[in-house]
């Protein structure tokens, strides 16, 4: 049997990632802060901080892990705790790694989530892995340096860098902006504040992240390599809006709140999926007015 440890385990993409491999012969461990954030399907837990070098070379030496998918950092929406993106996302990957580098067996594929945010926001259009990362804030250059600090073990560890675009599904927490607008129609609110509904991005469904991921770890081509996970293309967020509308059959009103406008914002933005097509066989994706329909109805 394949052992996966998965650090971040109980968070919202981790329990999707644990729920897909239940069909596949993998006894997953999960790596969590606490004992609150608990996963059905994991075979067993530690507790351990990343930023405890002793304990995550502890639980790394106990596991010995065949696969490994680091899913855990400090995310951006609704944290003002700046110095966490960086002790995080940046000093708590460096820790794990280095664990890794240390066993006698290297895993074979670790699969590092970093975030599309790298690219910042003054792009226009498709965005490929070949455009040199230019965040705009803490968490990007967070992401930014968890990425360099990868490259100190590109000879020792089986590496792979994921740049996820946006994703959602049952289960995210409604700081994100579609859960926002489903909790709303949910609870048949008249109204919701957003900000400038006349832009276009890139949304995946959640359950085709975690496809890509364990389909990536299973390819060795993949391993050095850096991949965006999205959709390949933009959908405006007003459109987003008449899928709810639609599928809820509740009608709601926009009221632009000015203080979520941002200033200058790129009106499209998508992600070009052509290098992860390349390495994973799965070409067909959920269609988001499916994902929408999946959120409603849980």
């Amino acid at each position: 049997m394949t052992t996966m440890l998965v650090t971040g385990v109980g968070g919202f993409t981790g329990q999707h990632l644990v729920a897909l491999t239940r069909a596949k012969d993998i006894e997953v461990h999960g790596l969590v802060r606490d004992e609150t954030a608990l996963t059905e399907g994991v075979s067993a837990y530690h507790v351990c901080d990343l930023n405890d070098l002793e304990s995550i070379q502890k639980v790394v030496a106990d596991v010995k892990p065949d696969l490994v998918v680091h899913l855990a950092g400090a995310a951006f929406v609704g944290r003002a705790d700046v110095e966490a993106f960086y002790r995080v996302n940046l000093l708590g990957t460096r820790n794990l790694l280095g664990a890794l580098a240390d066993l006698d067996k290297a895993p074979d594929a670790v699969l590092v989530a970093s975030s599309a945010n790298v690219y910042g926001n003054q792009r226009v259009g498709a965005i490929s892995e070949d455009m040199p990362p230019d965040p705009v804030n803490d968490y990007g250059v967070s992401k930014v340096g968890m990425e360099y600090a990868t490259r100190i073990f590109a000879r020792s560890l089986p590496i792979i860098v994921t740049r996820p675009f946006n994703y959602t599904g049952v289960g995210q927490s409604v700081d994100f902006l579609i859960p926002k607008i489903v909790d709303h129609v949910r609870r048949r609110a008249p109204r919701i504040r957003l900000g400038n509904t006349d832009v276009a991005r890139d949304f995946s469904d959640v359950r085709d992240v975690v496809g890509a991921y364990l389909e990536l770890m299973d390819n060795p081509e993949a391993i050095g390599e850096i991949v965006n996970i999205c959709s390949g293309r933009a959908y405006k967020l007003s459109d987003v809006l008449d899928m709810v509308r639609e599928l809820s059959g509740h009608d709601f009103e926009i009221a632009v709140d000015p203080k979520l406008v941002r200033a200058n914002e790129i009106k499209e933005l998508w992600g070009d999926r052509t290098k992860l097509n390349s390495l994973i066989q799965r070409q067909e994706i959920v269609p988001l007015k499916e994902t929408l329909r999946w959120m409603l109805e849980s």
